[in-house]
């Protein structure tokens, strides 16, 4: 009987062991629930408002007086004008050559403006451009044609020239209509 009741002894304090053990589980478990259902959302609702301030979505809704004025200001500054071309007359001149045989270059030139109102600003000035590039292009050889690298540096040569000559007038670009060496 001693030994029944050392058996129901053990067995008592084994399962006050247990109970004791049981609160600290349920204790644990509320904390995860807590976890569960309150922080993480709010983890993921914060997280997610973050996302959409640097990604720019939130923008309009915080500032709409701000976005207005760039949605406003913005085709202002990207309106594209029509290119202005202006077609310079034909030149045909003759090429430096060392022998005796002469070759000559003949070319067709159209200039891009930058606005309309430089038309009459480069047709004022027209003979010092003629002038200009007669002078560079009877330096050329025809070595010095040959290859995109050599339309590439006439190009900017040319643009250079006509730049400097038509002041304050701009000019965006020079283009080839026509070029023939001969």
């Amino acid at each position: 009987m001693a030994e029944d009741l050392e058996e129901d002894f053990e067995e008592g304090e084994a399962s006050d062991q247990e109970d004791s053990h049981e609160p600290s589980r349920k204790g644990g478990g509320d904390k995860k629930k807590l976890i569960l259902f309150i922080v993480l959302p709010l983890l993921l609702v914060i997280g997610a408002a973050a996302g959409a301030y640097f990604s720019g979505i939130l923008d309009p809704l915080l500032h709409p007086a701000k976005t207005e004025k760039k949605v406003e200001e913005a085709p202002k500054e990207h309106e594209v004008q029509a290119a202005v071309f202006y077609d310079l007359p034909e030149i045909l001149v003759n090429l430096n050559t060392a022998g005796r045989k002469q070759n000559f270059l003949k070319i067709r030139i159209s200039l891009e403006l930058e606005s309309p109102l430089d038309v009459s600003k480069v047709e004022a000035v027209m003979p010092r451009i003629i002038d200009n590039f007669q002078v560079y292009l009877r330096e050329l050889r025809i070595e010095d044609l040959q290859g995109s690298a050599g339309m590439l540096r006439l190009r900017e040569e040319l643009l250079n020239r006509v730049n400097n000559a038509a002041k304050p007038a701009k000019v965006n670009d020079v283009l080839f209509k026509e070029m023939l060496v001969q």
